[in-house]
């Protein structure tokens, strides 16, 4: 039976920063808390080491030292990459690079500057279970039981883990093929992978331009990065470059524009890994979500892969794929996972394998790896929502909802469900038709406030 949680989300815990659940006390405790987790239910009181990084928010320096004097506090050592922003997905590579017992990334991924999280990876470099994140609530819960400490941790700066993670992910871009010819555009949300992206993607030979690469600690995210595409698609039509490619603030999550204009989502994007790898070897499934593009779903059935839906979120789609023992699966938002080559979601390596495809179709376009896909349009609104309300209890959003519902019968799908991140409610409506996907998304946002 899923357990309540009390602090965590979807991903790890978050909030604004000053909010109840991130300030500098209780981030104190959830560090505290973690570390007595990590070192006695993990390590069985063996000498505990994690890993712990942050990206580009002005609060993050600070949220960071108050979980890392929480673990000190709780006996845990600390290999500390916070002399700077590091992606997300870099903590998760180094925790298994190093051997240690987790990682903690300080991070509010897509969400703006004024919000801050805490996210946990296990030793195996993946995201805690649900089970791990309910026990460590029990500790943040109850810390005075476990307050008399004779060991204090100690800290120690690793001043290569750019280089280390750097070196990874050129790893995964496989065969020795590089990217000279290429005009790429890479927008770094002025985020963790502001100097990284740029960095890789020339040394694979491309020519770079780029933007959202001077972070000031309040511009992370702002009208940039993958959750806002335009000026990407300015500006890749200003260099008159082959694609765009755009993370978000601690670049676990990747959206791609072409030379035309066109958004490509995660849904998209994993088709063409997928179609990609089946040049090689056999793909028996694939995992999406409840938001996954029901085009997709149907293209998977007539590439004869299977195809299987989890709650949102990649710690969902991760659990589900190592259930069904398939090693690809992603988020439309553009959390992608490929298993055969990172133990997370991971935007740069996710991006590097598009291109491996291009590389191998001969191609520069993106739009050639879609010619036998038809993604469903999808109207995605988000709506102000108090989260402890359920939305079922709104009569009137119930009777647009099975309006919307009887008409997308057999050509398409609607969804409403709270976000995991924000307080928000997302209404998703997708259909054959655009007209007919805005005219319910419309009859559905509007009875909202009736």
């Amino acid at each position: 039976m899923k357990q309540y949680r009390k602090y965590f989300g979807t991903d790890g815990i978050r909030g604004i920063v000053g909010s109840c659940n991130m300030n500098h006390d209780f981030v104190f405790r959830v560090g505290y808390a973690a570390g007595i987790f990590f070192s006695e239910k993990i390590n069985k009181n063996k000498e505990c080491f994690v890993v712990t990084g942050m990206d580009t928010r002005s609060s993050s320096p600070m949220i960071s030292s108050a979980i890392k004097a929480g673990l000190l506090a709780a006996g845990v050592n600390i290999f500390d990459v916070s002399l700077d922003a590091i992606p997300t997905p870099a903590i998760a590579y180094l925790v298994k690079y190093f051997n240690a017992d987790a990682g903690i990334v300080v991070s509010a991924s897509h969400n703006p500057y004024n919000y801050n999280g805490i996210k946990f990876f296990s030793s195996l470099g993946t995201k805690l279970s649900e089970e791990d994140e309910s026990n460590i609530e029990l500790y943040i819960e109850k810390p005075a039981l476990y307050a008399n400490r004779e060991k204090f941790g100690k800290i120690s700066l690793i001043s290569n883990a750019e280089d280390l993670y750097l070196k990874f992910c050129k790893s995964a871009f496989l065969n020795n093929v590089d990217l000279y010819g290429f005009k790429i555009v890479i927008d770094s949300a002025n985020g963790a992978a502001y100097r990284i992206a740029p960095s890789l993607f020339r040394d694979l030979g491309a020519k770079v331009f780029s933007m959202g690469s001077e972070p000031d600690g309040i511009n992370i995210n702002d009208k940039s990065g993958s959750s806002f595409s335009e000026l990407l698609v300015k500006e890749v039509r200003r260099t008159k470059s082959h694609l765009g490619i755009a993370f978000d603030g601690d670049a676990d999550r990747v959206q791609m524009v072409d030379h035309n204009g066109h958004v490509f989502n995660g849904d998209e994007l994993l088709y063409m890994i997928i179609i990609d790898r089946m040049r090689s070897c056999k793909v028996e499934g694939v995992v999406g979500t409840h938001m996954t593009n029901y085009g997709f779903e149907l293209a998977m059935s007539r590439l004869g892969v299977k195809f299987d839906r989890a709650n949102v979120g990649d710690r969902s789609v991760y659990e589900k794929m190592c259930r069904r023992g398939w090693i690809y699966g992603g988020e439309s938002s553009g959390h992608l996972l490929c298993l055969d080559r990172h133990t997370t979601g991971d935007g740069i390596i996710a991006a590097l394998q598009v291109l491996s495809a291009m590389v191998n179709c001969r191609t520069k376009k993106l739009s050639d790896l879609l010619k036998d896909v038809y993604m469903y349009p999808q109207i995605i609104t988000n709506i102000d929502w108090d989260l402890s309300q359920d939305w079922r209890d709104c009569s009137s959003l119930v009777d647009s909802y099975n309006r919307a519902k009887d008409l997308l019968v057999g050509n398409g799908r609607v969804l409403i469900r709270k976000s995991g991140t924000e307080p928000v409610l997302r209404i998703m409506v997708e259909a054959k038709s655009i007209d007919i996907a805005k005219e319910c998304s419309w009859d559905i946002v509007s009875s909202i406030h009736i």
